[in-house]
């Protein structure tokens, strides 16, 4: 099972950047769909992007367009890059891993989880 460690949260201003890291390890990073979820307090989690190896990238409806995923193989890392952020983006942005190489966009589909790592965008 891939171990997954995130990085690269923190407190930003509405309109803003950031840039998240999540390092695998523990197993073939080619053989999994790697994604991104995050979760505000009292809310469910809430499924950000996804990329598999050879299908592409997937991102939900309030993110696209402003979030773009992407991956380093030879890295065994995976990136969110975030722009444009919105007071609303604020959450616990979790790193996740699903064996295979077909994006379900939906927590109980990942069997890897990270720490979690906090986003704040003030307004």
């Amino acid at each position: 099972q891939v171990q997954l460690v995130e990085s690269g949260g923190g407190k930003v201003q509405a309109g803003g950047s950031l840039r998240l890291s999540c390092a695998a390890s523990g197993s073939t990073f080619n053989n999994y769909v790697l994604g991104w979820f995050r979760q505000a307090p009292r809310k469910e989690r809430e499924f950000v992007a996804a990329i598999s190896w050879t299908r592409g990238s997937y991102y939900g409806d309030s993110v696209n367009g402003r979030f773009t995923i992407s991956r380093d193989n030879a890295k065994n890392t995976v990136y969110l890059q975030m722009n444009s952020l919105k007071p609303e983006d604020t959450a616990a942005y979790y790193c996740a891993a699903s064996w295979g190489d077909y994006v379900i966009p939906s927590p109980t589909s990942f069997s890897s989880w990270g720490q979690g790592t906090q986003v704040l965008v003030s307004s």
